[in-house]
């Protein structure tokens, strides 16, 4: 049987790569700029994260969005728009069809706005802590 060596679970103080801002990131996520330098697109598309920053060269591919920013859509939008019904169906008893109207509509829309920034926020996030292999980047070979 041969001795596999493992590597430590812990990195000493020397060893561990500069911490990132996560709120700045975050930030610089929600409004759809490279979590790196803040000036380049993060999105090419409406949806697409760009290969990389075309001002700063950071790598963006690392990311691993996938169904995060639809949930968090979901969860946010869902939150918001009930209880805005309930006082809607409450105070003023709209006809059923002008309601579903109105907040399916309000519902399409708050979704459409808050998905993008929503996956520039989890990019961003990932991006933060390293996660995926952002943390291999420019700044771990200087």
């Amino acid at each position: 049987m041969s001795h596999i060596e493992t590597p430590p679970l812990t990195m000493s103080p020397a060893t561990m790569p500069p911490e990132r801002p996560t709120r700045q990131a975050l930030l610089k996520g929600w409004r759809r700029r490279c979590p790196s330098c803040g000036n380049g697109q993060l999105l090419s598309g409406y949806l697409k994260v760009r290969d990389e920053c075309a001002v700063c060269g950071e790598t963006l591919s690392h990311h691993r969005a996938d169904d995060g920013p639809a949930y968090l859509t979901i969860l946010i939008v869902g939150h918001l728009m009930v209880p805005f019904m309930m006082i809607a169906w409450t105070k003023f008893r709209p006809d059923p069809m002008v309601m579903v109207t109105i907040f399916s509509i309000g519902t399409v829309a708050l979704s459409l706005y808050l998905l993008p920034r929503f996956k520039g926020m989890v990019v961003a996030y990932q991006w933060a802590k390293r996660m995926h292999g952002f943390g291999r980047d420019r700044d771990s070979a200087g």
